[in-house]
């Protein structure tokens, strides 16, 4: 009898909480406590939300989710820290992993808990998935097909080519790829589709 096909879990795929989103969305202001929803939603229609609230009031500033997991109410706390950006001007936001106590800027769904990815065993990124064969093919597409949006890029009006007489390095960097595009093997690719 042949052993079944297991699929990994892909970090792609599972519900995440973020440092960037929390900001943008105004929790992470200093002296504050607020509380709201977060939504998933896949086609335009939600198939998950959990409850959040944020304290940066006290010394201990904290992160509580509070949602169901299967039948059973879930509620903890994931403490928060900072610390200093390497700019040397104001302070980057972390979460300390309840299982791991590691600094993380995403969460992910794991089981009944959010945690670190290092908490997550046997999740992999949809990219670890493919084979060698397909890895190549994907870089191949993307070298053919990222020119559309280097184009895009250099003609939009505001696009600064150079700064004091010389090349930003931006544009260098468009250019780049726009060489690497224009020496990518186009019968290889029309062969490979076939």
């Amino acid at each position: 009898m042949p052993k079944p096909y297991t699929f990994p879990t892909l970090f792609d795929e599972v519900n995440t909480v973020s440092i960037s989103n929390l900001n943008r969305w105004g929790y992470l202001k200093p002296n504050r406590y607020r509380s709201g929803t977060i939504t998933w939603s896949k086609n335009g229609s939600v198939y998950s939300s959990i409850g959040i609230a944020v304290s940066t009031l006290t010394d201990n500033p904290y992160l509580e989710l509070s949602y169901t997991y299967g039948d059973k109410p879930v509620k903890y706390k994931v403490e928060l820290t900072t610390v200093p950006a390497n700019i040397g001007k104001g302070e980057v936001w972390y979460f300390v992993c309840p299982s791991t106590g590691k600094n993380c800027r995403i969460l992910y769904s794991v089981g009944a808990l959010f945690l670190h990815r290092s908490a997550c065993k046997g999740y992999m990124y949809e990219k670890q998935t493919y084979s060698q064969k397909n890895r190549g093919i994907m870089r191949m597409y993307e070298k053919l097909f990222s020119s559309d949006k280097v184009y895009e890029e250099l003609y939009s009006k505001h696009f600064r080519r150079t700064y004091k007489g010389k090349p930003t390095k931006r544009f260098l960097k468009l250019m780049q790829k726009i060489r690497e595009s224009e020496r990518a093997p186009y019968t290889e690719s029309e062969l490979m589709v076939m």
